[in-house]
């Protein structure tokens, strides 16, 4: 199944990529959060869902553009949790660091994740404890890696983050790289980065595929009380600030 997800993941880059490479400017609207969305962002769910109802029927879809009602999804054990474009900010500013992220969740862990960043077409894939990336055609298991002094990658949009900066001058020699979306668990997956730390607010459906990807290379993906991350249905989407470690 890993397989079709990716093609999925691609047929939904391939949507997105249409509004992406258009001439005209990216029109945008808020939601109720004040977040961001695009055409794309919408083009790419419609991709999502219609493939994934007619691939798994049986499992519910939690996406981001139309995340189910509280009492709808309180009791669901397996499911799989989305969001269509990750990094609509980026998109915006078309830089290139957006991508789409397709987990499935089961008991409130990511089993089966799939991130694919559509504008240089690298697929990042993970299931049953091996991690992957796929770049012009080639497949390649990708694990962790230490590094001293080690890469810190940080948040292109939550760079000047007090609670990040304090964190930073506490950490001792190190380095640091910004960018943009759930990039940044695959960058310590694959062993570019060894260090994520993350206190701004994020979603569920914003690390859940990122995040199987980086425990399926060794990584380790824990809240600042040292707890792994929890998708669990539960009334918020919000997550707890948390790092993403080899350590």
């Amino acid at each position: 199944m890993l397989q079709q997800i990716c093609e999925l993941a691609r047929r939904a880059g391939d949507a997105i990529m249409q509004v992406y490479d258009d001439v005209k400017p990216i029109e945008v609207t808020s939601k109720q959060d004040d977040s961001p969305v695009t055409a794309a962002d919408i083009a790419a769910h419609n991709v999502i869902i219609e493939g994934l109802q007619a691939l798994t029927p049986d499992i519910p879809v939690l996406s981001e553009e139309d995340p189910p009602a509280w009492e709808v999804r309180q009791h669901w054990q397996r499911f799989w949790l989305v969001d269509p474009l990750d990094g609509t900010k980026e998109f915006i500013k078309r830089n290139g660091e957006f991508t789409v992220n397709i987990a499935l969740i089961e008991q409130g862990k990511p089993v089966l994740g799939v991130v694919y960043a559509p504008v240089p077409k690298v697929m990042y894939s993970a299931a049953e404890g091996k991690a992957w990336k796929e770049e012009c055609g080639v497949r390649n298991q990708i694990q962790v890696r230490d590094a001293r002094p080690p890469l810190v990658v940080i948040s292109r949009s939550h760079s000047t983050d007090a609670e990040l900066q304090e964190y930073l001058q506490q950490l001792g020699e190190h380095q640091t790289t910004s960018i943009g979306s759930s990039l940044k668990f695959c960058l310590v997956a694959e062993g570019q980065a060894q260090l994520y730390p993350r206190f701004g607010p994020t979603n569920a459906w914003d690390t859940a595929a990122g995040h199987a990807v980086a425990v399926a290379a060794g990584a380790h993906v824990h809240d600042w009380q040292g707890r792994t991350l929890d998708y669990t249905p539960r009334e918020s989407f919000l997550n707890p600030g948390f790092r993403v470690s080899i350590y």
